[in-house]
């Protein structure tokens, strides 16, 4: 089962860190990264650029609306997504735990469905 795992970032306390720690935190993703990806778990995997780079498309009356920045104003933005292949939900959740930036995010784990046709 595919799994698309979505991290949900403050930017302000990643902001916060200092260079070394941003390095760090970096280095230690690509680690992580890496080694899924060796076990034939990661499919894909990106950091976003911060959430003042994003514009979001609405199409309304067969007219597209589009906003600087993000859907919706919150606490936390998506900081980026990984895309896990797992026997099911259970280790989809057990690969993201050990994922670095868990200790900074939130990541939610959600199966991928398949579209037929």
């Amino acid at each position: 089962m595919k799994f698309l795992c979505i991290v949900f970032v403050d930017e302000k306390k990643l902001a916060a860190l200092t260079r070394d720690e941003f390095q760090a935190l970096d280095e230690a993703s690509v680690a992580s990264d890496k080694e899924m990806r060796r076990s034939g778990h990661l499919l894909a995997a990106q950091a976003l650029e911060p959430v003042h780079a994003a514009s979001t498309v609405m199409v309304r009356n067969r007219k597209p609306i589009i906003t600087d920045g993000p859907f919706s104003e919150t606490k936390e933005q998506v900081g980026g997504f990984l895309l896990v292949e797992a026997r099911d939900r259970e280790e989809a959740i057990a690969l993201v735990s050990k994922v670095p930036v868990a200790s900074y995010a939130a990541i939610e784990v959600r199966p991928v469905r398949e579209l037929r046709g």
